[in-house]
């Protein structure tokens, strides 16, 4: 099974959480100006992505590169994660319904988020259940 983690990271908070998730998927770990792929020609993926502004996606970047992948998500189990520093995870919400409306399997039925930087703990959550893409 080929495995992606792909995000965006700001302050490192959520390139710490990519990190884990791609050792605990044992898959392969881009940042998203990194990825030259096709999300298509992979059967499951992280996506990694911190809350900005108003409580939505990367918008220059990660924004732009995820809805030109939103098509290719169909049958795919997918795992969402990324942190925050205020709000209440609406950010995570809606991207969780993007990724059910592409008709992907959302691994652990919901998105993981952290509050600032990921604990040790969280770290370890995160790698458990990216464990569950393989």
């Amino acid at each position: 099974m080929k495995t992606a983690v792909i995000y965006w990271s700001g302050t490192g908070n959520t390139e710490a959480m990519a990190k884990a998730a791609a050792e605990g998927a044992n898959a392969e770990l881009f940042s998203v100006s990194e990825f030259s792929g096709n999300v298509a020609d992979y059967d499951a993926i992280a996506f990694g992505c911190p809350a900005m502004g108003a409580e939505v996606l990367e918008e220059d970047e990660f924004e732009p590169f995820f809805t030109a992948a939103e098509g290719s998500l169909s049958g795919k189990k997918v795992l969402l994660f990324g942190s925050y520093g205020w709000g209440d995870g609406e950010w995570m919400r809606n991207w969780e319904e993007r990724v059910k409306a592409a008709g992907a399997e959302l691994v652990n039925g919901e998105g993981i988020i952290v509050n600032e930087a990921p604990s040790d703990d969280d770290l370890a959550k995160i790698k458990e259940i990216a464990a569950k893409l393989a």
